[in-house]
């Protein structure tokens, strides 16, 4: 019998290629291995967009996305959020046995205190409904990138809790970090965010990624100068979009026979390659 995976995707803008890299890609490689049940998290949503005609666009808009990449849902369970009404109910039984302190440990949390944006109930009792989606499906396999461990760590916790009170319920679930999961940079460097405005779009169109590509700063654009491809933005690009040519990329940075403005060049058409069948399928 196949494992349990269970995911969603919040519904709170463009689809961007960190979602993509960071996650989404990951669903349809996983498809076959696992009983994956992949949700559109409407609910999640709530905390950041109010309006109620955006938050239906952008479901939409996911679940096309999903369909775009690959994910097929003959082999996949594939839903919203909020379509399943026991969530919120199960959302508040374990909110009655969550301690305010775990809570207060959240990463989201403490990050929106220390730079002092405003918290509402929703954004501090994330952790909660996060660990309901989790448990509620009794899942195996929870997917997390390298700074999400924290969201598994949570939902084992109120697991356990409520297991010791009423009895061997919820399966204690894992989170599984994969190797092929990478955190995307965005243009200015920082990780790849709607709210940093530093987006790549899964489906812009090749002029669209010209542009964004073009506009990278980079120190330097010496055709004769050595340059170190570990330390280059434009480079770990490559490494999603050139993969047939990194070897020789890699090299060419390093003895200087490149110069940043033709490894822009080399790379917007790479990326067209590689996103223009996505794009066309997204249009269908």
């Amino acid at each position: 019998m196949k494992e349990r995976l269970l995911s969603g995707v919040k519904p709170t803008g463009e689809i961007h290629i960190g979602n993509y890299f960071g996650a989404m890609k990951q669903f349809v490689d996983f498809q076959d291995k696992y009983d994956s049940f992949i949700f559109i998290a409407d609910l999640h949503a709530l905390t950041q967009i109010k309006n109620p005609v955006k938050i239906s666009q952008y479901i939409l808009e996911v679940a096309k996305s999903f369909l775009s990449i690959g994910l097929d849902p003959e082999r996949v369970v594939l839903f919203k959020q909020s379509d399943i009404k026991p969530v919120t109910e199960l959302c508040w039984i374990l909110n009655c046995i969550t301690p305010i302190g775990l809570l207060k440990r959240a990463h989201a949390y403490k990050d929106a205190l220390a730079k002092q944006k405003p918290i509402n109930v929703g954004l501090f009792d994330y952790p909660v409904l996060m660990a309901v989606d989790i448990l509620i499906y009794k899942s195996d396999v929870v997917p997390v990138g390298r700074d999400q461990q924290q969201h598994i760590e949570i939902a084992q916790e109120i697991a356990k809790k409520f297991n010791r009170i009423h009895g061997n319920v919820f399966k204690i679930p894992r989170g599984v970090i994969h190797k092929s999961v990478a955190v995307i940079k965005g243009l200015d460097g920082k990780k790849m965010s709607k709210s940093y405005k530093n987006t790549i779009g899964l489906f812009d169109s090749k002029d669209e990624i010209k542009k964004k590509i073009m506009s990278i700063n980079i120190n330097s654009d010496n055709l004769s100068k050595s340059m170190d491809p570990e330390t280059c933005n434009i480079f770990a690009y490559h490494k999603l979009f050139s993969k047939d040519d990194i070897d020789q990329i890699k090299i060419s940075y390093k003895n200087g026979s490149i110069s940043y403005k033709e490894s822009k060049k080399l790379l917007v058409d790479n990326m067209d390659k590689f996103l223009g069948p996505i794009r066309e399928k997204n249009r269908s």
